[in-house]
């Protein structure tokens, strides 16, 4: 009898028997029962099996069947036969991207891999890249917020909610981690995308460096809403009049840390906070990889050789009625200085599990792997795009219960 302890776990899952053989060495594995008051797995070694001998190595896992799909941690251990290796590998069930019952038996010699049916044990077999990124075009994404930090919270809100017409709509201090977030926007959390601002106990000045852009926010008249901003005591870099190369009509202007917002002139929309402008090194490749890894959907591609740049407009819905995010490429330039200010956007997901795989198949980095925020229990992965810059992606399940 072999024990497969646990390290914790409250799941109650309906388990079914497993049965495997190997030809060669004639050897079985039955699955006997899970005791949840043990809190243990037991497989018995069916008649047929070659005496146990070190040191080869296994590592059993199940994926486990239950309303919300959970990996039963487990413990590596070791066992040998004669003539034949097993080898499980433990992965969640949200991550199978479609296995195929052609794909549960693979074998090469003397070493086989071998996936369970049912509701019992899944093996990981190799994700293909036409399944992942399938997959994360059917995704439900969405731009969730952008995060980053500022030198004065109070006074960055006041200029947000009196300049720019936010609502600042929830603030939270966590003084043992000594920083402060407030979220500001155009409506709520569950449905608009966001301002994060980051306040770092005695931190009050930041480098936002030359690849931030800036913050789109639309507006009906932007003469109107430059001459309030100007009466707030707000800086205006450029004043209002038709963009570079087109027709619509702008203006920018800086909050009190220096971060730019672009405002456009628009019709009313839902989603009033409409971009996020980075820039790029390859444009060409960054499009590639927001499409493939983010499934986002390139909006418009826009050349100005006069001005000697080129825009990428990308994003899960149209211009008008969701935010975007903007990417720009100056001719010649290939790095630019990130500075320590802007931080993150962050993207809704049914699956961080999921997510994580196809950036990986993609060419993405992985910087936190998916799993749960240590106590809220909220999933998120990080990864950084071809230039570096950071996107988290947070389940949206867990999102909303946050926001409850």
């Amino acid at each position: 009898m072999v024990r497969i302890i646990p390290m914790a776990s409250s799941i109650r899952p309906s388990l079914s028997s497993l049965r495997f053989s190997g030809a060669s060495s004639r050897c079985a594995f039955s699955l006997s029962s899970f005791n949840p008051s043990r809190r243990h797995v037991s497989f018995n070694l069916g008649s047929g099996i070659a005496p146990v001998t070190p040191p080869f190595s296994y590592s059993i896992c199940l994926s486990v069947f239950s309303p919300r799909v959970f990996l039963l941690p487990l413990l590596n251990f070791t066992l040998g036969t004669l003539g034949t290796v097993l080898r499980f590998t433990a992965v969640p069930q949200t991550q199978l991207f479609g296995l195929k019952a052609s794909r549960l038996f693979r074998g090469d010699g003397n070493s086989m891999t071998m996936a369970g049916a049912g509701n019992v044990a899944q093996a990981s077999t190799t994700t293909t890249p036409e399944n992942a990124l399938e997959w994360v075009k059917q995704d439900k994404r969405r731009m969730l917020h952008v995060v980053y930090r500022v030198g004065d919270m109070d006074r960055t809100i006041k200029f947000y909610t009196e300049c720019l017409g936010m609502k600042l709509l929830r603030k939270r201090d966590i003084p043992e981690e000594r920083y402060t977030n407030a979220f500001l926007g155009y409506g709520p959390e569950d449905s608009h995308f966001v301002i994060e601002l980051t306040y770092n106990y005695g931190v009050d000045k930041y480098d936002i460096g030359t690849a931030f852009g800036h913050f789109g926010v639309a507006v009906e008249d932007v003469g109107k809403a430059v001459e309030l901003i100007k009466a707030k005591g707000g800086k205006v870099t450029r004043e209002p009049g038709p963009v570079k190369g087109g027709n619509t009509v702008i203006a920018f202007i800086e909050d009190p840390d220096g971060y730019k917002f672009e405002l456009l002139e628009r019709g009313p929309t839902p989603e009033p906070l409409c971009q996020v402008m980075l820039r790029v090194g390859d444009l060409d490749r960054s499009i590639n990889f927001y499409e493939k890894a983010f499934g986002m959907e390139l909006l418009r591609k826009r050349d100005n050789p006069e001005y000697k740049y080129t825009i990428a407009m990308l994003g899960y819905g149209p211009e008008d009625k969701s935010a975007v995010l903007e990417l720009t490429y100056n001719y010649g330039v290939t790095e630019y200085d990130k500075g320590n200010g802007y931080a993150q956007i962050a993207i809704g997901t049914d699956d961080v599990y999921k997510t994580a795989e196809a950036i990986k198949l993609v060419g993405g980095k992985i910087t936190r792997e998916p799993g749960p925020l240590p106590g809220i229990n909220t999933k998120i992965t990080a990864c950084l795009d071809p230039d570096g810059w950071k996107s988290v992606f947070v389940d949206n399940v867990d999102f909303l219960k946050e926001l409850e």
